[in-house]
């Protein structure tokens, strides 16, 4: 047994998440356990690129990213494969929660920033009403002698917390449409076709895709990060990154072609 579980374990690179997982359920070593973290490290990257505007005046991504790594090895533990959902979402919301937490335990909030949204909300109410359109950012920076890059600032960590209460109570089993910032459709023929497809459906075809390939496509399309901040996520080339790109999205139009 011993013999055996020795050899198992020398190979693990060559393991799926989900073949690792079945082994750490049986058996809980560390060498499966740090190979599984090593494997979603990049999903707490890509939280920390997509939360920064929320922690960036008092802690770096390093940060973010050292707890986030805790994180991970205590979901480990916790996370049943016969029971909970796909570990990528189960995690990815454990470490969004991690840094609201933060943010709201030890209150790195920028200075201000509850008067300044409620002084912006009001300004815009006010300006909607008397022009009969939503005011632009430049006139919201007129009427309250504030910097327009701060109003924009406000309004984008305002944004991203709405997104974080959604994320964060949303029903894994509910048919919605894969959310993907829009674009122009005509320039963007990939997240046309994508915005096609429920999430029932694309999620067996990118089951399908190689693990790489799995990961641009969740970095970009979810996450919504550019070529290169998954290049410096995933620690690869931008280069690699668009090639991984343009295969994932040819396989997916494939299979998605023969399901119809």
């Amino acid at each position: 047994m011993v013999q055996e579980l020795a050899s198992t374990l020398q190979n693990l690179d060559a393991k799926t998440n989900e073949e690792l997982f079945s082994m750490y359920k049986e058996e809980p070593v560390s060498r499966i356990k740090q190979e599984l973290t090593m494997r979603y490290i990049y999903i707490v990257k890509a939280v920390a690129y997509q939360m920064r505007e929320m922690y960036s005046d008092s802690m770096q991504p390093e940060d973010i990213i050292n707890e986030g790594v805790i994180e991970i090895m205590k979901a480990i533990d916790r996370y049943d494969p016969d029971k909970d959902n796909k570990f990528e979402t189960f995690i990815s919301r454990r470490i969004r929660g991690m840094v609201i937490d933060l943010i709201r335990k030890n209150d790195w909030m920028p200075r201000n920033y509850h008067r300044d949204r409620r002084s912006i909300e009001d300004a815009r109410d006010y300006l909607h009403r008397k022009l009969g359109r939503m005011p632009s950012d430049d006139e919201m920076a007129g009427y309250l002698k504030m910097d327009v890059k701060k109003i924009q600032k406000v309004d984008r960590m305002q944004t991203m917390t709405n997104v974080l209460s959604l994320d964060m109570t949303y029903d894994d089993n509910d048919e919605t449409l894969l959310q993907i910032p829009s674009e122009d459709a005509d320039t963007q023929p990939e997240k046309s076709f994508l915005q096609g497809e429920t999430v029932s459906t694309l999620a067996a075809a990118i089951d399908s895709l190689k693990e790489n390939e799995r990961t641009v496509i969740s970095l970009y399309y979810v996450d919504d990060l550019n070529m290169n901040q998954i290049a410096e996520v995933m620690e690869i080339s931008q280069p690699r990154v668009s090639q991984l790109h343009s295969t994932a999205i040819r396989k997916l139009k494939n299979y998605m072609a023969k399901m119809v």
